[in-house]
């Protein structure tokens, strides 16, 4: 009876190893060591439309020539966007109206293959304000939260680059916050010395970590056992010096966001994660700063279905970067 029950957990051992072996040289044989980046002609280029003109995009390769770009991805957000984009000009238009330099800024509104009217609505803030602070990048098909922040930043402008959800969950004067932090790790204001602090090394999240334990008063028991487990996973096989890998309000200088999103592979909302665990790989300077921030209603995530799929993602971003299926490019 023993030497039977011994054989069966061997036999189970044998077959899980096996079955692991097979899914290593799986990804190794079908994955590409370096991400495989596609863009469309007419997604290289945005709209005037003060002429209804197309014009090219920049390309993060270039050099600054504004001192802040905020890239906002948006599927599907015509209702969700105006009220998060009149807040962020309200604060941008100020700061430049009111500063001592000469402050400059974009806005690069990303819409992922959206279905409904978000490229009109975004398309008349560009109207409003020209379209040397607002631009609109519409994707087609849609690539993923991931794919369109990509695509962004690399058709920004900015000394840094901000990414920021279009529901506006994040109060956007919150950006003074991680401005303060980024100046710590870049031992430069950028604003003041754009063309330094472009091409150090630094990245700052905003988190809302500290309000965890609202969060929790307010969730069921298997949905906060779920919230532990995934930020847990995140810990174990991704990044372990933020806690709140999540937050759609992260700021990077230019030369960290170039490099970092050279090496990204993730496109949906996994993505965040491969970009920290990238930096950390890297030895990045990273920081987080706590955010105000509010839960708007219509959110694209489905909360346990979600976090299901994350926790898988990151199991596969770790075994992919430790088989080698999966490379940083350091040359960037």
């Amino acid at each position: 009876m023993d030497l039977d029950i011994g054989f069966l957990i061997l036999g189970s051992a044998v077959f899980l190893v096996c079955c692991f072996i097979t899914l290593c040289l799986f990804l190794i044989l079908t994955t590409s060591k370096y991400p495989v980046v596609r863009r469309s002609k007419e997604e290289k280029s945005f709209l005037n439309p003060a002429d209804d003109k197309c014009m090219p995009f920049p390309s993060i390769e270039d050099p600054w020539s504004v001192n802040l770009s905020v890239v906002v991805p948006a599927y599907d957000e015509e209702v969700r966007l105006p009220p998060m984009l009149d807040e962020c000009f309200e604060f941008l238009e100020k700061r430049a109206r009111d500063s001592e330099r000469n402050f400059s800024y974009e806005v690069i509104v990303v819409s992922d293959g959206s279905r409904d009217k978000t490229v009109e609505v975004a398309h008349k803030y560009t109207t409003q304000y020209g379209c040397n602070k607002c631009r609109v990048l519409d994707l087609k098909p849609n690539r993923g939260k991931g794919g369109a922040v990509r695509l962004g930043m690399k058709s920004s402008r900015g000394s840094v680059l901000l990414f920021a959800d279009a529901d506006g969950a994040t109060k956007f004067a919150d950006l003074e916050k991680l401005e303060d932090c980024l100046k710590e790790l870049a031992k430069d204001d950028y604003r003041a010395k754009p063309e330094d602090v472009a091409v150090k090394q630094a990245v700052v999240c905003g988190s809302r970590a500290h309000l965890e334990d609202e969060a929790i008063a307010s969730r069921s028991i298997f949905r906060t056992i779920l919230m532990h487990g995934f930020h847990f996973l995140v810990w174990l096989f991704a990044v372990r010096s933020i806690r709140d890998t999540q937050c759609g309000f992260k700021l990077l200088t230019r030369e960290s966001a170039r490099v970092l999103f050279s090496s990204l592979h993730v496109e949906r909302w996994a993505f965040d994660v491969e970009l920290l665990y990238i930096a950390q790989e890297l030895r990045i300077p990273m920081s987080e700063v706590a955010v105000n921030w509010t839960e708007i209603e219509g959110s694209k995530i489905v909360p346990v279905w979600s976090w299901l799929q994350m926790g898988r993602d990151l199991f596969l971003i770790w075994l992919r970067y430790t088989i080698g299926a999966w490379k940083i490019n350091k040359n960037k």
